[in-house]
């Protein structure tokens, strides 16, 4: 306990004081069964704090001092310090504050709000692994520029394989100008053989990659996508790159059309599932439901499936999926379908 520290183990003391002024240092050890070494740490702090002085007639003698006036300025003293304290802590959270807005805006890959600054190819690639991971339905691309370089095929096909892999449509337009550069032509094939979508047009405003129709990457800088990109999230500017895309896309041409495979082994185990509650009777709505997916979502599955079984009709549908084996015999009949 150091010296002119107020604390809870100097009170047995002092109100043994108060109630037999003059005890020795002895006697208050013997009674509160503490060392004599710790009763004369707690008599320092008491006059310290002018809670005691030595009796005129018995300079040997402890006497208790009125603590009104002492503990006034004692709290004064502490509410002081309290309040310096509180300052500096302001003053760290403002700084904290600041510090954090300054990575943020160089590092960070934030998310949350309709709007994230990306200022770094890198904070861009992080990013784009975390949208591609959480898609689920679709990718729509504008890819200018030209022939695409080496590196960036490089770094975009690991991506188009992780979508690919789990049924995720792709749809990518680029620039008529690739249609003379052998290598874009080979991985727009190898798109296509993987069942992504490639088209040309002869002019693009910018690149653009839409996820699931939720979120779009835009550059910061159309003239140089080094200097990083915005993510948006506003459902309305979203809605409108959609829009664009759509329009742009139905006058795009095809570079190959994506493989279709009419076998079992062509439809995932989502639109197995898919089929297969339809088949029991539930609605679109009620599949959808069922399923944790938007009924947009599994309507355009719906449209898919029936392209790749070559259906043209919600009964022709439950035909081709009965002829195929897809579902077990229980659950293959598709009257329900229609």
């Amino acid at each position: 306990m150091k010296s002119g520290k107020l604390d809870k183990s100097i009170e047995p003391v002092y109100l043994l004081l108060l109630r037999r002024p003059g005890i020795t240092v002895r006697e208050i050890s013997a009674a509160l069964a503490i060392s004599e070494a710790r009763v004369k740490e707690c008599l320092d702090v008491l006059a310290d704090l002018a809670l005691i002085r030595r009796s005129w007639q018995e300079p040997d003698a402890l006497m208790p001092m009125n603590p009104e006036k002492v503990f006034e300025a004692f709290l004064a003293q502490r509410q002081a310090d309290l309040a310096k304290q509180q300052q500096e802590v302001e003053e760290l959270r403002a700084l904290g504050a600041r510090l954090v807005n300054e990575y943020a805006a160089e590092y960070s890959y934030g998310q949350g709000g309709p709007f994230e600054r990306l200022t770094s190819l890198e904070a861009v690639r992080a990013r784009m692994d975390e949208l591609v991971a959480a898609t689920t339905g679709e990718t729509l691309a504008f890819a200018p520029g030209g022939p695409q370089t080496p590196e960036n095929r490089a770094a975009s096909r690991p991506l188009a394989q992780s979508l690919l892999a789990r049924s995720v449509a792709m749809k990518t337009i680029y620039l008529d100008s690739v249609r003379n550069d052998p290598a874009s032509m080979e991985h727009a094939h190898w798109l296509a053989e993987n069942g992504g979508e490639t088209r040309t047009t002869p002019v693009l405003p910018l690149r653009i990659q839409i996820f699931d129709r939720r979120a779009a990457l835009i550059p910061i800088n159309p003239e140089d996508s080094s200097q990083g990109a915005i993510l948006v999230e506003e459902p309305g500017i979203v809605a409108a790159l959609c829009a664009f895309f759509d329009l742009v896309w139905e006058m795009a041409v095809p570079i190959a059309e994506p493989k279709r495979s009419r076998g079992v082994d062509s439809v995932s185990p989502q639109e197995r599932e898919l089929l297969r509650l339809l088949a029991q009777g539930l609605t679109d709505e009620a599949a959808a439901r069922k399923m944790g997916i938007s009924l947009r979502t599994e309507r355009r599955i719906i449209t898919e499936v029936s392209a790749r079984l070559g259906a043209n009709s919600r009964f022709q549908l439950g035909q081709r999926t009965s002829e195929s084996g897809l579902l077990s015999p229980d659950t293959s009949s598709m009257a329900s379908l229609t």
